[in-house]
């Protein structure tokens, strides 16, 4: 497997990063007393931290959410804070890590943050195999060692985690090659700000090095033409080709090969060009509120946000983020260049639509998987693992005040985070939140329902357009521990299914593994559970041949899901009183004769509800 080196810190893109437990350091102006400081001194938190106005405060902020992210422990879609407020938040880690302020952050300056992490994220294992390659070798960075690893001053911050000022560096020079490659900035304006950021976070050297290697790429960036950047080619055995298409497209070795393997090599190119796109977000309208969805259009249509109807869900509308223009060879040779983009996400939540429950951030793959549930009034439907609640509340909503979701979590905090919701969104006369673990619950409530929905932990492979950070924090390990957890969770949903009722597992994946592999799995051992084909709940068009809803990224431009719906038998009596076996029954009705086997038994047709 390739590995990257950044600067004295060898990492495998493909693993999921170590987190250690000492405090981050970072380099603090030392103070202008000639007394000396004791080791360990720790500032005041309540110090006054200088004002840098030549700093760029997008970069500082970039810079310091990439600290969290990587070293923290932090989500990137937990950190793209867009609300009232977050840039006085953002400018308030700043100053706790860095130990300066810059100017406030603008709208403007909060979404350059978004687009910055999110690309050199994304982009991470690409930006670190050129960075490699134009310092030539390991041996440049033991030269930079004694300078780039001083020991500096430690300072109270959120993050219990260890960095070097060389990581520093390299979150800088990423930063730096993300905008000189994809975004439309002056190359020689991105070099400077970069490099007084790294002098003034850091040290002047730390800010030489910054210097010379970011100049090194605008000269090579200016002959791209003649395909002068050091990339990789896809040749060799297979695995060399995987781990060339792994730098090119920044995804770890394992997923491109496991791709590779049951899409072949084009198609995976193209899902791994998809989770590199800007991602695309859609609303439903709340009709809990008696918001339709063409209140919400005419909303969207006065806040000048771009907008089309969902074709495939009656409540749902797609916003439109901007504009992304393509190299000509597909991205093949070099990352997309993203022109410019508005984030009508943000538009929409400033205008309070969300706040006021109007409406809610919903991907139309996971409102086919409550179509595939198909929820009616008067049911009792139980949601296994709720949290924090999209499908819950949808759910509920078609319930139209008759009937109950039972929203179960083992996570307290995220459900109380659901109940919020619900009483926001006005569904929460038909919820109830339980907080306990399925599989215990399952064996110590009799309780049995019309409808069980399952939407299971998983990989998450399906939505690593919007999860930006999720691919580095998968591995291979992971989907073993994963499809264990799945079966366990399947056998405890099963309980609380009621004869002729429904079960419905969902993922947000779209590995084989995770879906149809889970529910073959499901039923060898339950044999009074058979497919009922969700051809009558979703377009055709995400049908799979076995008759499972799957949603595929390339193909339909959303995320990636997989339902299937399971139907639990009804228990048949023969003539003498005695009960058909399940497995039995099922051979029953694969047989042509049938009728004729059945002729004169009592109650022998049983009704799947629907």
């Amino acid at each position: 497997m390739a590995q990257v080196l950044s600067f004295g810190l060898r990492i495998q893109c493909s693993d999921t990063l170590r987190i250690s437990s000492e405090r981050l350091k970072v380099v603090k102006p030392r103070p202008k007393s000639n007394t000396a400081v004791p080791k360990g001194t720790r500032w005041s938190a309540n110090r006054t931290h200088s004002i840098n106005l030549e700093i760029s405060p997008h970069r500082a902020a970039s810079a310091v959410r990439l600290m969290r992210i990587e070293l923290g422990g932090a989500f990137a879609d937990l950190l793209n804070e867009k609300g009232k407020g977050s840039g006085d938040n953002e400018m308030g880690y700043v100053e706790r890590t860095l130990g300066f302020r810059t100017r406030d952050l603008d709208d403007r300056d909060l979404r350059l943050v978004t687009d910055i992490v999110g690309g050199a994220i994304r982009w991470r294992r690409y930006l670190d195999h050129l960075i490699v390659s134009l310092c030539n070798d390991s041996k440049t960075f033991k030269s930079m060692e004694p300078l780039l690893l001083q020991k500096s001053y430690q300072i109270p911050i959120l993050l219990a985690s260890h960095m070097s000022n060389g990581r520093a560096v390299t979150l800088i020079l990423r930063i730096g090659f993300f905008e000189i490659l994809n975004l439309d900035m002056p190359p020689y304006a991105v070099v400077d700000e970069n490099v007084r950021l790294a002098k003034v976070a850091l040290r002047p050297g730390a800010g030489n090095l910054v210097n010379a290697i970011l100049r090194k790429l605008v000269l090579l960036k200016g002959v791209q033409e003649k395909n002068s950047l050091p990339l990789p080619k896809v040749e060799g055995d297979d695995r060399s080709q995987a781990r060339a298409l792994a730098t090119l497209y920044s995804h770890p070795v394992w997923m491109v090969r496991r791709w590779t393997k049951y899409l072949g090599q084009e198609e995976a190119i193209k899902l791994m060009m998809w989770n590199n796109s800007v991602p695309s977000f859609s609303l439903r309208a709340n009709s809990g509120k008696g918001f339709t969805r063409a209140d919400l259009v005419m909303r969207l249509k006065t806040l000048k946000v771009p907008h089309e109807l969902s074709p495939h869900l009656d409540n749902f509308v797609r916003i439109k983020t901007g504009m992304q223009v393509l190299g000509s060879d597909l991205c093949f040779q070099y990352p997309p260049v993203l022109i410019s983009w508005i984030s009508s996400l943000q538009i929409v939540i400033q205008a309070q639509l969300l706040k006021e429950g109007l409406c809610s951030v919903q991907d139309e793959s996971a409102g086919l998987i409550v179509s595939v549930v198909d929820p009616q009034p008067g049911e009792s439907i139980i949601d296994c693992c709720a949290a924090p609640g999209g499908k819950t509340v949808f759910m509920a909503s078609c319930l139209r005040g008759q009937g109950m979701v039972h929203a179960l979590d083992i996570n307290e905090g995220r459900l109380r985070i659901l109940k919020e919701t619900a009483k926001l969104l006005v569904v929460d006369d038909v919820i109830t939140t339980v907080h306990a673990d399925l599989r215990t619950f399952a064996k110590n409530n009799p309780v049995k329902s019309d409808k069980v929905l399952l939407d299971a932990p998983c990989s998450g492979l399906g939505v690593l357009s919007k999860r930006v950070d999720l691919r580095w924090n998968r591995s291979l390990e992971d989907m073993e521990q994963l499809k264990n957890l799945q079966d366990e969770l399947l056998d405890a949903a099963a309980i609380l299914v009621k004869p002729g009722g429904v079960l419905v597992y969902s993922t947000c994946s779209i590995d084989p593994e995770e879906n149809e592999e889970r529910v073959a799995a499901f039923l060898q051992r339950h044999p009074e559970f058979c497919i009922d084909p969700v051809g009558r709940y979703v377009p055709s068009d995400f049908v799979t041949e076995t008759g499972f809803y799957l949603s595929n990224p390339v193909k339909h431009s959303l995320d990636g899901a997989f339902a299937a719906r399971l139907v639990r038998s009804i228990p048949i009596k023969t003539k003498q009183g005695e009960l058909l076996n399940p497995r039995a029954r099922r051979d029953l009705h694969s047989r042509t004769n049938l009728h004729k086997m059945l002729t004169g038994a009592v109650g022998l047709t049983p009704k799947i509800r629907t």
